[in-house]
């Protein structure tokens, strides 16, 4: 364990929750104690608390409204020192229109089709569909078109544009990476997550969209704490579904014991090297005398 020295400065980290999850929703329970063990120091608040304004560095993890507040969420990120994943980041991430732009720079993903509220919804007559929100993440799968249409129409209800993805009966692989480099992944179940381990190619495609994701939005891949690649296929043909940056469940309680004291280590070593390059390391904060 790093421990703490009271004669240097100590960066004030605040988790990012929400009114409805303000501690988080469970997933990442051990953060705190994991980053502790660095010698950071860091407490849960909702990110419309305005104490988040008086953090040094702020950590989305549990924003799970933003989509519904998506112009007020965005303009609070603006006012706040540091904000990981970074604003531009998660202004471009949130709306899934990014696939375009990932699409552009080579990336190989899943063809879509976006439907604006009010907007008459097309959905292929066979095949399996991706029914998702056009801002926010999730997707659900479906293999008949009344399923398909019920989602997209519960989306268009509430006012908000669906995004329909189609594509063959494929596996579906959840790659989270931590400071821009793997770290653990899954397979999708169901709506259950598995640990697994998928083909190389398949993290080939998860790294490729964070690769331009990172260039898209003028930043450094380690410059982006947290991400979430859900990819359909397997090593033949593997195809980028969904990128998530903005407050993705990293799917820590789903991993074994020692993997996961591993892997949240591995979160509390990046949040360390993001607070050196922020400049809020205590070499570059003295405590003052």
């Amino acid at each position: 364990m790093k421990l703490a020295r009271p004669d240097l400065f100590h960066p004030r980290i605040v988790l990012a929750g929400c009114p409805r999850h303000v501690t988080g929703d469970g997933d990442d329970a051990g953060l705190v104690a994991a980053l502790r063990r660095r010698g950071l120091h860091a407490r849960w608040l909702s990110w419309d608390d305005p104490e988040t304004g008086l953090a040094d560095l702020v950590i989305l993890r549990a924003t799970s409204d933003y989509a519904e507040r998506l112009d007020a969420f965005l303009a609070w990120m603006s006012a706040i020192a540091h904000v990981l994943n970074p604003p531009a980041v998660v202004a471009w991430n949130a709306d899934r229109h990014y696939l375009a732009d990932l699409a552009r720079a080579g990336v190989p993903t899943v063809p879509g089709e976006f439907f604006a509220p009010g907007e008459r919804i097309r959905v292929p007559r066979s095949g399996h569909v991706f029914v998702g929100p056009a801002v926010g993440t999730g997707s659900r799968r479906r293999a008949d078109r009344v399923s398909a249409l019920a989602d997209a129409g519960e989306l268009h209800g509430a006012g908000r544009g669906v995004l329909l993805q189609a594509c063959d009966p494929s596996p579906e692989s959840v790659l989270v990476f931590v400071g821009g480099a793997p770290s653990h992944a899954f397979t999708m179940r169901g709506r259950r997550l598995v640990r697994a381990e998928p083909d190389p190619e398949v993290w080939a495609v998860g790294a490729a969209a964070l690769a331009a994701a990172a260039a898209r939005t003028g930043h450094a891949q380690r410059e982006l704490l947290y991400a979430r690649a859900h990819v359909v296929g397997d090593h033949r043909d593997p195809r980028l579904l969904e990128l998530q940056l903005v407050e993705p469940s990293l799917g820590w309680r789903r991993l074994e014991p020692g993997a996961r004291e591993r892997a949240e280590r591995g979160f509390a070593l990046a949040v360390e090297s993001a607070c050196d390059r922020l400049g809020l390391g205590p070499a570059k904060h003295p405590f003052p005398h």
